[in-house]
């Protein structure tokens, strides 16, 4: 693993201790002497973390930290303030201000790097989402990640096994987050699986029970893996913080906790959670977006012609029948011209409404274009699929298409072409154009009909 590190020092002595540290674990450095000059190199090129310090000349290291996450082009970088500065009350400011972490001077080797190389996986997933979300906007789609929406209050899973740590804890946390509390890691470990959690807190303190097991855990399952993870440790036990971190833990707090440190990793956590869902509901969506007919909500041509290839391929290697239906809505350039586009767009979604009502679960129904739409038929011979396009023909006729303004009933008939792959081998586009052919029959034969391709 690789990145690009940032060290801001005033003392030259620290940058190059830091520096050394980072080369000898294969990091790029970079240097800064004081926080006007760091801003710069974060503007004007690309950094993954920053190891920050806070007493500098100019502008100190916490307002350096408000400056970085007050612009959209830096607020995602990773923070870690480097000090000599030991108190609560300035680790908290650090967090407050939008620190990652706060590390002590003189910085244990073993914990500065896992917290680095932990950060570093931690922004690669959330720069991979980000570069997705602007790959979305810069060829059309909107921005659907709503990044201005505010945060909403998190829900936080605590597994702790002593009642008077669960009490203090709580009594820090119930005021800015949902606080669901457990004793049983096991029973805990469903329940993150079943309900929507912004954060799991891990409490060390369990007697015959490894509470890395259940971090372990966490990570491994589809439904929690992007659960973030506070590990509360003991004082002194820096190896058990860097197998968590090693692990995927997203942060921890030493005993004993200090409530509002406590409040202020969380919430970080918290909002660093909502963030990323908010991407990866973008980019959930965009994909939609791509593949999805706007007008009728089936699916489009571009996901048709992916998707049909894998179903052929599937079928042909389990020896399987695979069916397809072309329809067409007979006379609708009628409808157009008569009752205007937008009665011809409501016909094309009640076409599409009656095509979805009429399948099977397991079928494909996609917008050809225009008014042509192709029904796909996993597992189904000739003969089902002629039966199926048949109801669906029958449901097209026999109802009629009420316009929106209720003022028009509209009789719509459509035609059908069936094809069943052939067992000795074909490509989507053979396929598809034997479907089509068939359709060209049904509109010759005068039309509202099913006829199925020839062998």
């Amino acid at each position: 693993m690789t990145a690009r590190i940032l060290v801001v020092d005033d003392i030259p002595a620290n940058v190059k201790l830091l520096e050394a540290r980072l080369v000898a674990e294969y990091f790029d450095v970079l240097t800064a002497s004081d926080g006007y000059q760091a801003l710069a190199i974060c503007d004007s090129r690309p950094v993954d973390i920053i190891l920050l310090d806070i007493m500098m000349p100019g502008i100190d290291g916490f307002e350096v930290c408000e400056r970085l996450k007050a612009n959209p082009k830096t607020a995602h970088i990773p923070v870690v303030m480097v000090t000599a500065l030991d108190q609560p009350s300035d680790r908290v400011r650090g967090l407050k201000a939008g620190a990652d972490d706060f590390l002590t001077k003189p910085v244990n080797d073993l914990q500065l790097m896992s917290r680095v190389k932990s950060l570093v996986r931690l922004k690669n997933v959330s720069d991979e989402l980000r570069l997705r979300a602007e790959t979305a906007k810069s060829v059309g789609f909107e921005d659907l990640s709503n990044a201005e929406r505010p945060d909403e209050p998190g829900n936080i899973l605590l597994v702790d096994a002593r009642a008077s740590s669960q009490d203090r804890i709580a009594r820090a946390l119930k005021p800015v987050a949902g606080l669901t509390i457990m004793s049983d890691p096991q029973a805990a470990l469903f329940e993150a699986a079943e309900q929507p959690f912004d954060l799991v807190i891990v409490n060390a303190n369990f007697d015959d029970y490894d509470p890395l097991r259940l971090c372990s855990q966490l990570r491994s399952l589809e439904r929690t893996r992007y659960i973030p993870i506070l590990l509360v440790a003991e004082q002194g036990a820096e190896d058990l913080v860097v197998r968590a971190l090693d692990l995927g833990v997203t942060d921890y707090i030493m005993r004993p906790i200090d409530p509002n440190e406590l409040i202020a990793r969380s919430l970080t956590q918290i909002r660093r959670k909502q963030c990323n869902d908010r991407l990866r509901l973008s980019v959930h969506q965009t994909i939609e977006l791509a593949i999805t007919d706007g007008l009728t909500g089936l699916h489009n041509r571009r996901y048709l012609d992916n998707h049909l290839k894998l179903l052929i391929e599937r079928a042909m290697k389990r020896g399987r029948s695979l069916s397809i239906c072309v329809t067409d809505i007979d006379r609708f350039k009628i409808v157009n011209d008569t009752h205007g586009h937008d009665a011809g767009d409501e016909v094309l979604r009640e076409f599409a409404r009656r095509l979805r009502s009429t399948v099977r679960g397991a079928d494909l129904a996609c917008r050809f274009g225009g008014e042509e739409f192709v029904l796909v038929m996993p597992d189904t011979d000739a003969a089902t699929a002629s039966t199926i396009a048949e109801r669906l023909r029958a449901s097209i006729e026999t109802t009629p298409f009420l316009l929106q303004d209720r003022s028009k009933e509209l009789t719509i008939t459509a035609s059908m072409g069936i094809a069943m792959l052939d067992p000795a081998g074909e490509t989507a586009d053979s396929f598809l154009k034997r479907a089509d052919t068939a359709l060209y029959q049904a509109k010759r034969n005068g039309r509202n009909q099913v006829v199925g391709a020839a062998a």
